[in-house]
């Protein structure tokens, strides 16, 4: 597997697979970037670069688990775009990677051709999503014979009662078809972190959601936004807020997908981020 060196010599490894031009790829919850696959068959019309973010997956845990906060991960790209000898790239992220892409699109928007977010958290924005947000996002999947259990420990949480079974129950609530592929990528989660450094991702002083959103405004390049119709972590209205902070940005929602689209239809998916690349 490759590494570089990144900006203070902490090793950081990267995936590669596939044909055609380079889609750098930021994977979500400091989790390694293996979970992401081939997105979907993704790779059969693009060269993906899929980071490990330090501390994560065959990269290096660095001396100063302070540089794994988000705003510091913003480097660790930029010394990526110089190890492949890019001058600008097509920048995907998933999930919580989409704070690091949307903060390094505010800081070198010149260097930036393309930006697709999956599924986006948006904690760099700082957009709040309401418990009525996700209490009416989970209610799509009343006919599901895991409702019941999984709405109540949803509604648990939502008002402050939450219990470690809580965060376990609603685990079906982020996939759109809870199946054996779904619960393996669910069971593997805990395994590919480092809870240290997951910790230190999110560390005081890692978003900037004024500042960012004032960069924001001025970053010209096309925006991909793909939201998953029942994806209770980033649901629609709150994927349709990140997307009016942009000034050329598209919004997909994917029918019937939840947290990550590419297991739930594979073969939509793709088409809508190779018919925005293309």
């Amino acid at each position: 597997m490759p590494t570089f060196s990144s900006y203070d010599g902490t090793k950081i490894a990267y995936h590669v697979s596939g044909d055609g031009p380079p889609l750098v790829c930021l994977p979500g919850g400091m989790r390694d970037s293996v979970y992401l696959g081939d997105l979907g068959g993704l790779s059969a019309h693009r060269r993906l670069i899929m980071l490990d973010l330090r501390g994560t997956g065959r990269s290096e845990v660095p001396a100063d688990l302070g540089t794994c906060r988000c705003d510091r991960l913003v480097a660790d790209v930029e010394a990526l775009r110089e190890h492949l000898g890019l001058a600008s790239m097509d920048l995907l992220a998933h999930c919580a990677g989409a704070n690091v892409a949307i903060q390094y699109a505010s800081e070198h928007p010149d260097r930036v051709d393309t930006l697709t977010l999956i599924t986006p958290s948006v904690l760099a924005v700082g957009i709040e999503i309401s418990a009525d947000v996700r209490l009416r996002t989970a209610r799509l999947r009343a006919d599901e014979p895991w409702f019941p259990e999984a709405y109540a420990a949803l509604e648990a949480i939502t008002a402050g009662r939450a219990t470690d079974g809580s965060w376990e129950a609603v685990a079906p609530f982020l996939h759109g078809r809870w199946d054996e592929a779904a619960q393996a990528l669910q069971a593997a989660d805990a395994e590919q972190k480092n809870s240290e450094v997951v910790r230190a991702f999110g560390a005081e002083g890692a978003f900037r959601p004024a500042e960012t959103r004032a960069a924001l405004a001025h970053f010209t390049a096309p925006v991909l936004l793909l939201a998953g119709e029942v994806d209770l972590n980033s649901p629609p209205p709150a994927m349709a807020e990140l997307a009016a902070l942009f000034p050329r940005a598209e919004m997909v929602t994917q029918p019937g997908a939840g947290h990550h689209p590419w297991l739930d239809d594979a073969q939509r998916f793709v088409t809508t981020v190779t018919t925005f690349l293309d």
